[in-house]
């Protein structure tokens, strides 16, 4: 079996080389020409996952044609701003056979689309697609640690084919019939994890940032629930687990930028310092609208948008937080 793996960024190659070994044969479809001639060359990807040698039968290639001709599982990892344009470019190669599992964790500004939607309205066919999350550092599942993940589909039977090709001893896939939840907690952890950097860099210990982290589950149970998700997902590998890994762990993207915005550093700034994309800079302001459509209130997201929009300081987001009406725990 073929399995195509679109996108070589950190958690794009992370995968294929934690994949490599359950598929005889998988290409790794990277959108830079000169770093796919690299990766070719040296079985390094350099920028996103350098130290990292790529196992030996993953075929690099810059064309989608190639990567995606044969492929019975695609397996897509790209930025969520892009998504739409690459699945576009992706069209006259994908089949209604083919198997599509999306492991981008966003959501997209102006439609406010989760990443399985957005895929969906691209091919038009009704194609099951599955939703792949969970607590990943792209550097430690290629290193072989002990990884646990989620993989929720509306198709059971396509969650717990996906969690049979992909599982393996390092490698660890859970199955879920809630996409919804899946999609959503991956993608507003990003948010709350930025939030829980600045906490941390401020040095306001670790009781803000436990309240945060608790409070943050709140805020993506409340929007989960409220487009349709269990609950129960939320307390889940994508919810909690994937939260709190974001929110403490010094490999978290998200959460340095937080760190850096504490430091006073601009958005600007931060941004251009790195290739790597965190998500959670793009997500704030597309999760604040969908909130706004769905009647939920996100408190922690609005002030990390503010922040991030320069309308507040780090300081008056926390202040705002901490002097806001007093109510039960449970509202």
């Amino acid at each position: 079996m073929k399995l195509a793996v679109i996108g070589g960024g950190s958690w794009g190659t992370a995968l294929a080389c934690v994949l490599a070994p359950r598929f005889s044969e998988l290409t790794l479809w990277v959108n830079e020409p000169d770093l796919a001639l690299r990766i070719q060359t040296t079985r390094i990807n350099d920028i996103f996952l350098p130290g990292t040698a790529l196992p030996a039968h993953i075929a690099v290639d810059n064309s989608l044609e190639a990567a995606l001709t044969e492929a019975e599982i695609v397996l897509s990892v790209m930025p969520s701003h892009v998504t739409r344009d690459v699945y576009t470019r992706m069209l006259p190669w994908l089949t209604p056979e083919m198997r599509l599992v999306s492991a981008t964790k966003g959501l997209e500004a102006g439609t406010l689309l989760r990443m399985s939607q957005v895929i969906q309205s691209v091919i038009g066919h009704q194609s099951p697609i599955a939703v792949l999350s969970g607590p990943t550092f792209a550097k430690e599942v290629a290193a072989g640690s002990p990884t646990a993940v989620v993989v929720a589909a509306d198709d059971v039977a396509l969650a717990a084919e996906i969690q049979t090709r992909f599982s393996g001893p390092a490698f660890r896939v859970y199955a879920s019939a809630d996409p919804v939840g899946v999609e959503i907690g991956g993608a507003l952890k990003n948010v709350i994890a930025i939030g829980a950097g600045i906490s941390d860099g401020m040095n306001l210990g670790h009781n803000a940032v436990a309240a945060l982290i608790t409070r943050g589950l709140a805020e993506l149970t409340r929007l989960a629930v409220a487009l349709g998700a269990a609950s129960e997902t939320m307390s889940g590998l994508a919810g909690l687990g994937d939260l709190v890994l974001t929110c403490t762990g010094d490999l978290s993207r998200n959460r340095q930028v937080g760190l850096s915005l504490a430091a006073g550093l601009g958005l600007s700034e931060i941004l251009g310092s790195t290739p790597m994309v965190a998500e959670g800079v793009k997500t704030t302001a597309v999760a604040l609208e969908l909130a706004a459509r769905c009647g939920v209130s996100l408190p922690i997201v609005r002030e990390m948008h503010a922040v991030l929009s320069a309308e507040r300081t780090p300081a008056e987001a926390i202040r705002n937080l901490m002097s806001r009406s007093l109510r039960s725990e449970t509202d």
